[in-house]
C-alpha cells in the first residue's frame, strides 16, 4: 500500500480536477463525462511532463489502470435493475441484442479484416459503439489485452460520434421525417447512440417522455456489457489455440451479480446514488491512468482505421438501427 498511495494520490487529484472540469458550461452542455476529461488531461500531462515524473507514481498508476478499473466495471451495476428491464417487454430486449450482436460483429469484420486493424483497436472501437461508449471501451480493455494508446483511440471515436449523434436524432426528428411517435424514438435512441450521457441529452432535446424511454433501453444495453465481454474472451481463447487456459472476465460476472443486488432495493436509493458517483470517480481514475501512459508516439502507424471504422459503425447505427427499430416497434 505504501508504494501504491503516491500514484494513487496524483491519479486522485487529476480525476477531482477533471470531475470539477466536466461541470464547467461549455463541457457541461456537449454532456463531455469525467471520464473522457480525465483521459483528456492525463494525456496532455503524460505527453508534456510525463518523463519528468518521478517513477515512485508509477505502481499506483498501473493499478489505477487495472485494478481499480475492474473494481468500477463491476459498481457499474448499480445503475441498472433487471425490473427497468423487465417493463420494456422482450421486443425492446431482442432489439438491444440484435444491435450489440450485429454492431461487435460489424465492428470485427470491418476493423479486422478489411480495414486490417490490431485487434485490440477494432474490438474496443467496436464495444464502445455497440454497448455504452468509453466505460465500454475501458471494460473490453482487459479482455482483450490492449495497449493504452489503442484504449485512447477508441475512447476517442466514440467521443466524437457519440457526440454528434446526440445533436443529430433531435435535429432530425424535428424536420418531421422520422415517422416514429415519441417512445418508438426513444427506443431508437436508447438502442442506438453511443454514450449513457449521449443519450440523455438527445432525449430530452425531443421530450421527457422520449428521454424517460431511452434512458432505460440504453441501460438494458449496458446489461449486455457482461455477456458480451464474456463471449468475446471465449472466441479469444479459441483464436489462441485450445492449449491456452480460459481467461474468465469475472469483474464482468460480477456487474451482473452487482445489478441483479441493485434489483432487490436492498439499499436506500441515496446510497445506490452515492455508489454510482463513487463508480464514476473510480473510473475517471481509470481512464486518467490510461491517458498518463498514453504517448503520441504510439500512434505511429495505427493511420485512419479506428476513424473509418467508427465512422462505417456510426452509419450502421443510424441506418441498421433505424430499419430494426421500425421492424420490431412498427414507428
Amino acid at each position: 500500500m505504501r508504494a501504491l498511495l503516491p500514484g494513487l494520490i496524483f491519479v486522485g487529484a487529476i480525476s477531482a480536477l477533471a470531475t470539477w472540469m466536466a461541470t464547467l458550461p461549455v463541457l457541461a452542455a456537449l454532456r463531455i463525462s469525467p471520464l473522457v476529461v480525465g483521459i483528456l488531461v492525463g494525456v496532455v500531462i503524460g505527453n508534456t511532463a510525463g518523463a519528468k515524473l518521478p517513477s515512485a507514481l508509477d505502481a499506483g498508476r498501473t493499478f489505477s489502470a487495472k485494478r481499480i478499473l475492474r473494481l468500477a466495471i463491476v459498481l457499474y451495476g448499480f445503475r441498472i435493475t433487471f425490473g427497468q428491464i423487465a417493463t420494456l417487454g422482450w421486443t425492446v430486449l431482442l432489439l438491444d441484442v440484435l444491435m450489440v450482436g450485429l454492431t461487435l460483429g460489424i465492428g470485427a469484420l470491418v476493423g479486422i479484416r478489411w480495414l486490417k486493424m490490431e485487434v485490440p483497436t477494432a474490438l474496443m472501437t467496436a464495444a464502445g459503439a455497440a454497448i455504452c461508449g468509453a466505460a465500454a471501451v475501458v471494460a473490453t480493455e482487459p479482455v482483450v489485452k490492449a495497449k493504452s494508446h489503442q484504449t485512447a483511440a477508441a475512447v476517442a471515436t466514440v467521443v466524437v460520434f457519440g457526440t454528434l449523434a446526440m445533436f443529430l436524432y433531435p435535429l432530425v426528428y424535428r424536420t418531421g421525417l422520422v415517422p416514429m411517435d415519441l417512445p418508438t424514438f426513444g427506443v431508437y435512441i436508447g438502442a442506438t447512440v453511443h454514450e449513457v450521457a449521449h443519450v440523455v441529452g438527445a432525449g430530452e432535446a425531443v421530450s421527457p417522455e422520449t428521454a424517460d424511454t431511452a434512458v432505460i433501453v440504453k441501460m438494458t444495453r449496458v446489461l449486455l456489457l457482461a455477456p458480451a465481454l464474456i463471449i468475446m474472451g471465449i472466441l479469444l481463447q479459441r483464436e489462441k489455440g485450445p492449449d491456452q487456459r480460459m481467461a474468465i472476465p469475472w469483474f464482468a460476472v460480477g456487474f451482473i451479480v452487482v445489478a441483479g443486488i441493485n434489483s432487490l432495493n436492498l439499499f436506500p436509493a441515496v446510497v445506490v446514488q452515492a455508489l454510482i458517483q463513487l463508480d464514476t470517480f473510480l473510473l475517471t481514475m481509470a481512464m486518467t491512468a490510461l491517458g498518463l501512459s498514453t504517448v503520441a508516439s504510439q500512434f505511429k502507424g495505427m493511420g485512419y482505421g479506428p476513424l473509418l471504422l467508427a465512422l462505417t459503425l456510426a452509419v450502421w447505427l443510424v441506418l441498421g438501427g433505424f430499419g430494426i427499430t421500425q421492424l420490431l416497434m412498427g414507428g
